[in-house]
């Protein structure tokens, strides 16, 4: 009864029954293919907690949601960076001025454009325009090592880079058309502010983000306009988004995340409010939100536990806040951090723990951390909850068969938000996307995580590590394999073991 409890015991009594009754069925199938679940367990796995279907603007790309809201709400704020601000119809404007001169430059739908810039207005500028001309926005982080930045500049095939005057000495050489958005501007403001008329649709490329990779380079994950716009318009339903929020924008845009902290704001009429290019440090974060207003903050898992434990000692600094909603991702919350939360004087604030990798777009479960939690028996994490709107999540063992509730698997991704795949690489999408076993409909994809998880009783899925090396480390996600790689290139090291240390 330390281990167990009584409805476990009952489960897993069951699901040797099904067996026994399976092998009698068919003798001669192999003992892997043999399934433990009755058909009640088997729909309520794969049909009733994967019943998330939900309507959304299917037909809009996310610029268009915008320019519907930058005509209802012209002068309402949309964009704060430290002294300056720009409403949504001066957003709107600097954009298509942009996006004409990208326009006058070749961008079209599928061709894609690299984004070099440091934390500014020019940032959310530069991917509004690029999405307008119904180009690829691929962004490219300026501190990166110049063998990154060149790899992924060659390996993206970039025919316009958007970036800074100052950058662009520590840029590694290109052949893109180079597009300074300080310089430059006297000659791109010389184009019309009125909205574009592109033939770009849903199925058409958004953006191109790279991750790490395991081979030793990274890879770029190829998001469509519709996965982008079904996760904005989710988004928005979840955290409840309406036009008097202040959201921060706090990560790179080189990371997905950033996106959630965009655009779902700018399609209801919020403002977005950039945090300035030092990270903020603990005992600041709290009084700079307060300053600014916020409403919503979207932070690290890492970085969010180092906040409470700052918040617990300091209570004093947690007051008058205006935030109502905190989400966190990127590494597992633990009961101990829970424990440590109910101590901060804001802790009636909604709080969510979001999981998913960038190739299923952004977010693809979402769990509210009650105020009261209750800890599954043998849970060590919170949960990272249940599927999105429009997305489905299968838990499977190696012969792609449902495992049952509270038994370890594999975790599938399918649904509206998936990545086409990634770029250049058709061999790991073969791997990585494949056909849905468990859909009647031609060409649907499950994505394959890598994610070890469960699911608990009440269908809430806990995440349990990586079948593979991938780790992460402060957030991020890092593949060891890409250090190894790096490390046998010297002359005198024959072989490496990397290993992520506690």
């Amino acid at each position: 009864t330390d281990l167990f409890d009584g409805s476990t015991i009952e489960r897993m009594a069951a699901h040797y029954q099904n067996l026994l009754s399976a092998i009698v069925d068919n003798p001669q199938q192999a003992v892997g293919e043999l399934s433990l679940l009755s058909e009640p367990e088997r729909h309520q796995l794969l049909v009733e907690w994967n019943d998330t279907e939900c309507e959304y603007a299917s037909d809009k790309c996310i610029h268009q949601l915008f320019e519907e809201q930058v005509e209802k709400t012209p002068l309402s704020v949309a964009l704060v960076f430290e002294e300056e601000q720009l409403t949504y119809q001066q957003l709107n404007q600097k954009a298509n001025q942009l996006a004409h001169h990208l326009q006058s430059l070749g961008i079209v739908p599928e061709v894609l454009a690299g984004i070099c810039v440091e934390r500014s207005i020019e940032m959310v500028v530069g991917l509004l325009a690029i999405l307008k001309v119904g180009g690829v926005y691929v962004p490219l982080d300026p501190t990166y090592p110049q063998e990154r930045l060149s790899y992924m500049l060659a390996d993206s095939g970039i025919e316009v880079l958007l970036t800074q005057e100052k950058l662009l000495a520590d840029l590694p050489s290109h052949t893109a058309q180079v597009v300074c958005l300080d310089t430059d501007w006297g000659a791109i403001q010389q184009h019309t502010q009125d909205n574009l008329n592109v033939d770009v649709c849903c199925d058409n490329l958004a953006y191109v983000i790279y991750t790490s990779g395991s081979t030793g380079q990274p890879k770029g994950v190829c998001i469509p306009h519709g996965s982008l716009t079904n996760h904005c318009c989710t988004i928005v339903n979840n955290y409840k988004l309406n036009f008097s929020d202040r959201v921060l924008q706090f990560a790179s845009i080189n990371f997905d995340p950033s996106l959630e902290q965009i655009f779902p704001t700018l399609i209801v009429g919020a403002t977005v409010v950039l945090r300035d290019s030092n990270v903020w440090d603990k005992i600041s974060f709290f009084s700079k939100a307060l300053d600014l207003g916020l409403t919503i903050v979207d932070l690290p898992t890492v970085y969010w536990q180092q906040l409470v434990q700052e918040w617990v000692k300091t209570p004093e600094i947690v007051t008058n806040n205006l935030l109502r909603l905190i989400i966190v991702g990127g590494d597992l919350i633990l009961p101990k951090d829970v424990t440590a939360w109910r101590q901060v004087p804001m802790s009636s604030v909604q709080l969510l723990n979001a999981y998913g990798p960038t190739e299923a777009t952004i977010t693809a479960t979402l769990f509210e951390i009650p105020q009261q939690f209750s800890e599954d028996t043998n849970s060590k994490t919170i949960p990272i909850g249940r599927p999105l709107a429009n997305k489905t999540i299968y838990i499977l063992d190696p012969h792609l068969q449902p495992v049952p509730i509270g038994v370890k698997g594999e975790l599938y991704i399918g649904g509206a938000s998936l990545a086409r795949g990634y770029l250049n690489r058709p061999d790991l999408t073969a791997q990585k996307f494949i056909q849905n076993p468990f859909s009647q409909e031609q060409g649907t994809r499950l994505y394959k995580t890598g994610d070890l998880a469960r699911y608990n009783r009440d269908g809430n899925i806990e995440f349990l590590g990586r079948i593979d090396t991938q780790v992460k480390i402060r957030g991020f996600r890092i593949e060891l394999g890409e250090i190894e790689a790096v490390l046998n290139t010297h002359p005198q090291i024959q072989q490496t073991v990397v290993i992520a240390r506690e």
